[in-house]
């Protein structure tokens, strides 16, 4: 099968490409210099040319909090543009499968429950990242709405909580939260630090998928697309507590040390867990425990250490 990949280059379309079932398809995968995804003309051009039986869109603009709280325009038009795009021109051009990737910030904030696929738009939305959250769930809802006018048109989104793994940002100045704390773990180790900092009361729950695990899933859907419902989470379906990623990253680390909680700090939402039984039917659930996802994140971490 032929696949137009956008955002090969992150850390989704990178350890989408390195999956073993990868190699049983073609891959095209232009970078921003050879395709524009923000020029329409250009990405009609691009799939009237290649004509790829499927399209996998993963691009996107993305940050942390200060960026998103600092250019939200930024954020909303160009993930608004890149997504409707793709999207539009699929369709205008003839493609009828594509799949596109949203984000579990399109879920209501606050909820203590797990988030199934129908809470979206069931609720106030998280005000840091408002912007790029109103853009996944615009090009989302336009992929149904494509699907509907179309029933030839099998355009589907999935929903992947947090990841995490090789090809991650690991600066403190950019890194999320599991990366940040393999940085932060083995340079206490190295210097022979007795104690880290945590923010907070280490109480929050986060989840955190080890992104090998939604290569295996993006790679199952394309060998069954019929079978995949037309928006589904990818999760664990459990989570941790801050202090938790702690320990357990502390054992794969190697970090003897102890811990302190730095309560002027803020904990962050209590709470954003992903309900994934409809993965389960669907027949998908993920391969690495949390300890075998640190260590092979922590195995590319060192690697790239190393070759600096």
């Amino acid at each position: 099968m032929k696949i137009l990949l956008t955002g090969a280059s992150g850390m989704v379309g990178r350890n989408l490409l390195a999956h073993p079932a990868a190699a049983r398809h073609a891959w095209l995968t232009p970078g921003s210099g050879e395709l524009d995804l923000l020029d329409f003309a250009a990405v009609r051009h691009y799939l009237q040319a290649s004509q790829p039986d499927l399209v996998i869109h993963a691009a996107g603009r993305v940050g942390g909090i200060q960026a998103n709280l600092r250019e939200p325009v930024r954020f909303l038009v160009d993930n608004l543009d890149m997504g409707r795009n793709v999207l539009l021109a699929a369709a205008e051009t003839g493609i009828t499968r594509l799949l596109n990737f949203g984000s579990t910030c399109m879920y209501p904030r606050g909820r203590q429950q797990a988030l199934r696929e129908d809470d979206v738009l069931s609720g106030e939305l998280e005000p840091t990242n408002e912007g790029y959250a109103l853009a996944k769930i615009t090009v989302a809802r336009l992929a149904a709405y494509l699907a509907r006018e179309n029933p030839q048109l099998q355009y589907k989104t999935l929903i992947p909580c947090n990841l995490y793994g090789p090809h991650d940002k690991f600066d403190p100045r950019w890194s999320h939260m599991i990366p940040a704390i393999i940085d932060k773990l083995h340079r206490a180790k190295t210097a022979g630090h007795d104690s880290v900092e945590i923010w907070g009361n280490g109480e929050a729950r986060r989840e955190f998928l080890y992104a090998g695990d939604l290569a295996a899933a993006v790679l199952r859907a394309v060998e069954d697309f019929a079978a995949l419902p037309a928006l589904m989470n990818i999760g664990l379906g459990h989570d941790y507590t801050v202090n938790e990623y702690y320990a357990i990253a502390a054992e794969v680390v190697g970090y003897r040390g102890g811990f302190h909680h730095d309560l002027s700090r803020p904990t962050g939402m209590e709470r954003k867990l992903s309900d994934t039984s409809l993965a389960t039917r669907w027949g998908w659930q993920p391969a690495h425990t949390l300890a075998q996802g640190l260590a092979k994140t922590y195995d590319y971490y060192l690697q790239q250490r190393q070759g600096t």
